[in-house]
């Protein structure tokens, strides 16, 4: 029986060996079928076996057994798989292409492999990334939160102007008021002073009329004269009366006017302490 398996070459610790097809009652070393390839487990991963394919599958599919070692690298290199794809019946495009594939899935997934020296690095990295991004989160945050508190204070401050600025027109606007029933009052005093000398005139145009008519009766009757003097006396006291009392009045308007004006400014006092 034909048997696929490893010729052992090199020196002492540095072996590689020949992938060959032997005879199973042949020595380890001794006489060959065909060589079939070469196992390097010493070179790079991707330069370790050299094998040809065709013949190995021409062997396999003829009847030959492989050792352990052979079947791993063969199954490693696709052979078998290929043989198990043959065996359904693909067209040989359809074979290579799936083949082929599946090379590249397996030796994405070797690649893959770490160490434990490569995990502890990939950790490190994960972790030290991991750290950075949530310290920029914070002081993304930080900077957010300072812009928010920043707005808050303009926002303030903007509130604060507003509220002195409206203080201001309200000062204004009472200052305003207060000119002007001060106006008003100094009007009230005026008209009541001229409505007491419009008095005061009429009742002196009165007391001339009242004189001349007495000169008048006194020239006309002299017997009246003493009776014409009485009345001149009495319209004289008349006279007098309605004047002091004419003044009495606009002195008694003047101060109830000051005394409302001293009220009004009281009130006004008292809201502001407030």
């Amino acid at each position: 029986m034909v048997r696929i398996r490893l010729q052992r070459h090199g020196r002492k610790r540095r072996p590689y060996y020949h992938i060959v097809a032997a005879d199973q009652r042949a020595k380890r070393d001794g006489r060959i079928i065909e060589d079939l390839g070469r196992y390097n487990p010493f070179a790079e991963p991707n330069e370790r076996v050299v094998l040809k394919a065709d013949r190995a599958a021409h062997w396999l599919r003829t009847g030959a057994k492989p050792s352990d070692t052979a079947k791993s690298i063969l199954k490693r290199e696709g052979i078998l798989y290929r043989l198990h794809l043959e065996r359904w019946g693909w067209s040989e495009e359809k074979i290579e292409e799936t083949v082929n594939q599946w090379k590249e899935e397996q030796k994405a997934k070797r690649e893959d492999k770490r160490t434990p020296k490569a995990e502890k690095a990939a950790r490190l990295k994960a972790e030290e990334e991991a750290f950075k991004k949530a310290e920029e989160e914070r002081k993304a945050q930080e900077a957010k939160k300072a812009e928010e508190a920043k707005k808050a204070a303009e926002e303030a401050e903007k509130q604060k102007e507003a509220a002195a600025e409206e203080a201001e027109a309200e000062e204004k606007t009472e200052e305003q008021a207060e000119s002007k029933a001060e106006d008003a009052s100094g009007e009230t005093q005026e008209e009541a002073v001229e409505a007491t000398e419009e008095k005061a005139k009429e009742t002196e145009a009165k007391a001339e009329e009242a004189k001349a008519e007495a000169e008048e009766a006194k020239e006309e009757a002299p017997a009246e004269t003493e009776k014409d003097e009485k009345a001149e006396a009495e319209t004289k006291a008349d006279t007098e009366e309605k004047k002091s009392e004419a003044k009495a009045d606009a002195e008694a308007e003047s101060k109830e006017s000051e005394e409302k004006e001293a009220s009004e400014e009281a009130d006004e006092e008292k809201k502001e302490d407030k």
